[in-house]
């Protein structure tokens, strides 16, 4: 389902608390911070001629997230440089017990929890994930792997993370989720500022901005980021569309209702996506700069990720939801996707991640 976004250089105001931040833009600190980091390189960005061609569009970039820092997401670009901002404003002697005697705990349906056990564990730091029930056993290995202690609570990611706060609350540990709502809007708002050294990379990148932009969301920090700068960079030029799962619209429902909602639905096949409700600062900030939101099925994530896997880009239904939107989007004649249309999809995560 197509949903155009009202809020869009309209004059209606999200019911929002004052409070909330619109996502940061400022791409020159995380850069600083990210480029000491010995894994760090830029992604790239593939050029996916024959998918434009089948679809008859000018040109298709998909940004290539799989190989980020070896941690296989985008996510690593988030958590760890939260960590690594705390442990830069401690101004140690050795870095590597900067934030010793610090916990970090989250709740994870999957890499944002290994970004959180990678950042502790470079800088001296404990951390904490909390899982739920449904998420596979072989990702608390991966979580073990990074040093990071394990706990399975709850029948999904809202309740794992409702354990997480509480265990925050309970055991003095600093609470990192990559969400956001009211009263809690620091972390996660630096966290998302780590996501803009891979929007300022694909600026740098495209030989020309695209006209047309889709960003999975899952509660929406990665989008929010993302469609931020590129707004400060592009302006009003790419049409950004939103693309969530069928079964997890928060984002869309929120925007919808004017206010930020709960989504209630299935457990979607896109795992990474299917949250049912929104970051608020991702909402706040894709109100602003988002033209259209777009749900998807299980089906067509699953035939994306076969079909991607053909042009030798490995990924998950979560990691190609953006490049299915596209591939659903050619079919709406509101987005007016023509043989002149440049395309931005992001790849998001890996097949291992």
């Amino acid at each position: 389902m197509l949903f155009k976004n009202p809020y869009f250089d309209g004059d209606d105001v999200l019911d929002m608390p004052l409070e909330v931040p619109f996502p940061s833009v400022d791409v020159q600190t995380p850069l600083t911070l990210i480029s000491r980091c010995p894994d760090h390189t830029p992604t790239p960005l593939v050029d996916a001629r024959n998918l434009a061609r089948e679809k008859g569009v000018s040109s298709l970039f998909l940004k290539d997230e799989t190989g980020r820092m070896n941690l296989g997401s985008f996510k690593a670009l988030g958590a760890a440089y939260v960590i690594a901002h705390e442990a830069d404003q401690a101004a140690p002697i050795d870095v590597e017990q900067a934030l010793k005697g610090r916990v970090f705990v989250t709740a994870s349906a999957g890499n944002h929890g290994l970004s959180v056990a990678a950042g502790a564990q470079i800088f001296g730091a404990k951390s904490v994930i909390y899982l739920a029930e449904t998420v596979p056993a072989g990702f608390a290995d991966r979580l073990r792997e990074k040093g990071a202690e394990v706990r399975v609570e709850g029948v999904d990611y809202e309740a794992s993370m409702a354990a997480a706060a509480n265990a925050a609350d309970r055991e003095g540990f600093t609470l990192l989720s990559d969400s956001s709502w009211d009263g809690y809007t620091a972390l996660p708002h630096r966290l998302m500022e780590g996501y803009l050294v891979s929007a300022h990379e694909i600026v740098e990148q495209m030989p020309n901005p695209p006209t047309h932009v889709f960003l999975q969301a899952g509660v929406g920090g990665l989008a929010g980021a993302m469609a931020a700068y590129f707004r400060e960079r592009w302006h009003d030029s790419p049409v950004i569309v939103v693309v969530e799962p069928t079964y997890a619209p928060a984002l869309q429902a929120s925007i919808d209702a004017g206010k930020s909602v709960f989504a209630p639905g299935p457990v979607s096949n896109m795992g990474r996506l299917d949250c049912k409700e929104p970051s608020l600062i991702a909402l706040k900030g894709l109100a602003r700069d988002s033209n259209f939101f777009l749900t998807i099925d299980d089906d067509l994530a699953s035939e994306t990720t076969k079909r991607l896997a053909d042009e030798g880009i490995h990924s998950t239904p979560s990691g190609v939801a953006g490049l299915a939107g596209f591939l659903a989007g050619c079919h709406f004649p509101e987005l007016e996707i023509d043989q002149d249309s440049q395309i931005l999809c992001i790849i998001s995560e890996g097949a291992d991640a």
